[in-house]
């Protein structure tokens, strides 16, 4: 039997010369590809994408809509803008709701800087009193979806009003001018709320627990103003007896008699240019 002579299995050459021009072969149709795409036909790329299209069975008819929900796939009830828009018409430029919708969350975003600063501007002005450890079974904090509330309360053997009266005793007025700074110092408005316990006995028939609830409450605005708060500063004063309890379950414990100080967190003035 004859031996095979190198070079018989592959006609023309070695066997690499094969794998060479194998691999010229794709070099020059990547290069070809890059070109193609490089060089690209709309009307023709209309037609491979109709193609896919149909092959794949994707609905032919689109809906272009000016809002996409940032939370998913738009729902008609929330879509503010539902006309029917080419995709040679569409735009990359906001529609009138996404620009208000940005304004709105803008406005809102620097509120919430704003009540963080000034909460803890609050906290820090009562840390900076010396006798605070004297008075601190008298204030909590509690943080509301209405705002930050101090509550300035009574306790045991321990008043911040005199009984009866709607002046604060000196170490209370030492307190609120000491949050007058902090609170000036922002745009935010405060509300005050005067409170009672229940089983409030008046001193006269024509005076009763929703006048001095209120009228506690209008001495706190006072000293407040006083000290430089300015009164468009002022969201509300308002007295509500023994209406609203902190202890429901204990109406009559002496922390139901408070004065509230509410930093509010209102929503956002709407921008000059969206309002009515």
């Amino acid at each position: 039997m004859a031996k095979k002579k190198r070079g018989d299995a592959h006609t023309g050459g070695h066997g690499w010369f094969v794998t060479f021009a194998d691999l010229m072969g794709l070099m020059m149709s990547f290069f070809v590809m890059l070109v193609a795409f490089s060089t690209m036909d709309n009307n023709k790329l209309k037609i491979v994408a109709g193609s896919m299209r149909d092959a794949f069975g994707v609905q032919t008819n689109v809906r272009y809509s000016g809002i996409v929900e940032s939370d998913g796939l738009p729902t008609r009830p929330k879509l503010k803008n539902v006309e029917h828009i080419s995709p040679e018409e569409s735009s990359a430029n906001p529609t009138p709701d996404e620009r208000e919708r940005s304004q709105i969350n803008g406005a809102r975003l620097k509120i919430d800087r704003e009540f963080a600063l000034a909460s803890a501007s609050l906290r820090q002005a009562l840390q900076d009193m010396p006798e605070l450890t004297e008075i601190s079974k008298n204030i909590m904090f509690e943080e509301t979806k209405e705002g930050l509330n101090l509550e300035i309360v009574d306790q045991d053997g321990r008043s911040m009003f005199a009984d009866g009266s709607r002046e604060p005793y000196e170490r209370t007025r030492r307190l609120i001018q000491k949050l007058a700074a902090p609170l000036k110092a922002t745009p935010l408005r405060v509300a005050i709320v005067g409170h009672t316990a229940a089983g409030f006995v008046p001193a006269r028939s024509d005076y009763d627990a929703f006048d001095l609830s209120a009228d506690r409450a209008n001495a706190v605005r006072q000293i407040l103003e006083r000290e430089g708060l300015p009164p468009s500063h002022i969201f509300a004063v308002s007295g509500k007896a023994d209406g609203q309890p902190l202890f429901p379950d204990d109406p009559t414990l002496p922390a139901n008699r408070r004065v509230t100080i509410t930093l509010m967190r209102e929503n956002p003035p709407l921008p000059p240019d969206l309002k009515p």
